[in-house]
């Protein structure tokens, strides 16, 4: 290294041109030589894109089985249906009911051709497409099926069975087999009452295989637990290919293997099924199917790099007699100005693009330190700006909250002095004066002990205005209680549960105001009612307010309009910025719960 930092720079840079050229010249032999293992993870690459979006399209069809199925076996009147034991009632009563869901069930899923439903004393009930026959009453059937269902493992879950072939039209079929427990509560409760077993329509599921864009001659194979073929984008195969292949290491077929078969070179990729244990998708390729078209891109490549070498040969004579010198030049007087000597500029050494160069980044100096100065100006008043009327904003929304606040508590403690007498009215005025003295603090982050103590006074005034109509209960995490929180954040959520929420309804309902501290590390408060909740519409048109974008939060927060939610969700936001807020669910009916989420402080 030290005898090429003592050659002359002409010297250097024609090293560092030759440099590329020789690594450019090996480069080109192993890219020919190693262009085959290339094609091959191409090959490979593609069949598992191929596989994998086969394997998810009939993973969705057996769940859309698993579920639809689930749905059955779970219903109240299936259940009945497999332990009532007055036939008129199980045939009529029942039994009407059940033929319409597996009819609807079989109509709503494509994929499946009939469902039976037996129960442990050999009665059943079918739903069958009339193309497939009576195919659940045949002995061949019954002799198959029993495999299944005498197997202690199906208690656990449903499973798919093996090919069954129909000896009499010579069609094959496979079904999903899956207990039915009792679960609505009598004396087989948890019990195994009953099967469902339903038919999946293989025409369906081979039309999946069938329509897979693979090469012309690439084939593939949907495989059960047994290894049989369920679907398969060719008709004629061979049993001693799927030998051979499947005694492959099931880890190395999933990264794709290369063998020979009928002479030819393969690539062969397996995938297991997620909803079908033991089932698997398999896949092979012909490699030449996906190289032949890259051939032409490896002859081209190689007569490239030969041009593109010649060409660096030429340009290095011409780079070393032009451009090293004032290059140079230029290079020592930007490693000057690097250094930010104010005062100085680059030299113009020549009069070529070199030298245009030299001007042009003597004007970029200049330009840079006057925008320097204007930016930093800038910022500085933008700042100030910015503070002061985020400063204003902050105090005209938190000045919203106090007079509506003690609107509705005055209307309070009126009613209760109508209707009860001086000792009530005494206990809230207490709590009032606790709650006031609070609001009135200077400190605008408060400790989250403090604030919660605000908000049980709150709760007192409204057990006595109320005569306990319905429970109340803080669960706040201990951990928070020594955290800071803006003052005054909860009352006025707790006040809208009761007020919107709870006053109208009947004895029975319930507040919960919990804190904990989220997987973000954030806290998190949660004041939760089962009020009459929210409509729809009016859901919607809160929850677009306090998505508002920051310009349209601060026009409303000055209207004299916003005093709940919304404000109280711009007083965070101003305060912690977008990530923090208010949030809100609620069904009509049910109750509504308001999130309120501010940082560890």
């Amino acid at each position: 290294m030290k005898k090429i930092s003592r050659l002359k720079l002409k010297h250097q840079i024609l090293l560092i041109f030759l440099f590329p050229v020789i690594i450019f010249a090996v480069m080109e032999f192993y890219f020919y030589y190693s262009f085959f293992n290339l094609t091959q993870e191409r090959a490979a690459n593609y069949g598992n894109k191929i596989i994998e979006q086969t394997r998810q399209k009939i993973d969705s069809v057996f769940n859309e089985i698993k579920l639809s199925t689930n749905i059955v076996i779970n219903n109240k009147k299936i259940q009945e249906f497999t332990v009532e034991g007055n036939d008129y009632k199980r045939d009529f009563d029942i039994g009407t009911y059940v033929i319409d869901l597996m009819e609807y069930m079989r109509s709503f899923n494509t994929y499946v051709n009939g469902i039976m439903i037996n129960d442990n004393h050999g009665r059943s009930v079918y739903s069958l497409a009339t193309a497939n026959g009576d195919i659940f009453f045949l002995n061949q059937y019954d002799e198959f099926i029993s495999k299944y269902k005498n197997d202690s493992e199906l208690d656990k879950k449903g499973r798919f069975t093996k090919l069954f072939e129909n000896e009499k039209i010579g069609s094959e079929y496979f079904f999903y087999i899956v207990p039915i427990i009792e679960s609505i509560g009598g004396v087989h409760f948890s019990q195994r009452t009953g099967y469902c077993s339903v038919m999946v329509n293989m025409e369906k599921i081979k039309g999946l295989v069938i329509n897979t864009e693979l090469t012309p001659n690439s084939t593939l194979y949907i495989l059960n637990s047994q290894n049989e073929v369920v679907a398969s984008n060719h008709t004629n195969f061979s049993s001693n290919i799927f030998k051979e292949i499947l005694s492959v290491d099931r880890h190395s077929l999933a990264k794709g293997v290369k063998t020979k078969i009928n002479g030819k070179d393969v690539i062969v990729q397996e995938k297991g099924l997620e909803q079908a244990d033991g089932w698997r998708i398999l896949s092979m390729i012909p490699v030449h199917e996906l190289t032949t078209d890259m051939n032409d891109i490896k002859n081209i490549s190689i007569i490239v790099g030969i041009g593109i070498t010649l060409s660096m040969i030429i340009l290095v004579y011409f780079f070393l007699n032009n451009l090293t010198r004032p290059v140079m030049g230029l290079v020592a007087d930007m490693k000057r100005a690097g250094k930010r000597d104010m005062n100085f500029r680059v030299k113009v050494r020549s009069t070529n693009e070199v030298g245009a160069l030299a001007y042009d980044i003597n004007d970029m100096i200049d330009k840079m330190e006057e925008m320097t100065r204007d930016v930093f100006n800038t910022q500085v008043r933008l700042y100030e700006s910015e503070l002061s009327k985020k400063q204003a904003e902050f105090s005209a929304l938190q000045s919203q909250i106090n007079p509506h606040f003690l609107y509705n508590t005055l209307n309070c403690i009126s009613s209760i002095g109508l209707e009860y007498g001086s000792k009530e009215i005494a206990q809230i005025t207490s709590c009032m004066s606790k709650i006031f003295r609070y609001s009135i603090k200077k400190d605008e982050l408060v400790q989250i002990s403090e604030e919660i103590q605000c908000i049980k006074a709150y709760l007192n005034i409204i057990s006595i205005r109320y005569e306990n109509k319905f429970s109340m209960e803080v669960n706040v995490d201990e951990k928070l209680l020594d955290r800071r929180t803006p003052k005054m954040i909860l009352q006025p959520i707790v006040e809208n549960s009761v007020y919107h929420g709870l006053e109208s309804i009947d004895a029975g309902g319930y507040l919960h105001v919990s804190g904990h501290i989220d997987a973000n590390g954030d806290v998190c408060f949660q004041v939760a009612d089962s009020g009459k909740g929210i409509a729809q519409e009016e859901l919607d048109s809160i929850k677009a307010k306090l998505n508002l974008d920051y310009s349209e939060r601060v026009k409303n927060s000055f209207d004299g309009k916003s005093i709940g939610l919304s404000n109280i969700n711009n007083r965070i936001k101003l305060m912690f910025g977008e990530d923090y807020g208010v949030e809100i669910q609620s069904q009509l009916g049910k109750g509504t719960t308001v999130t309120v989420k501010i940082p560890f402080i």
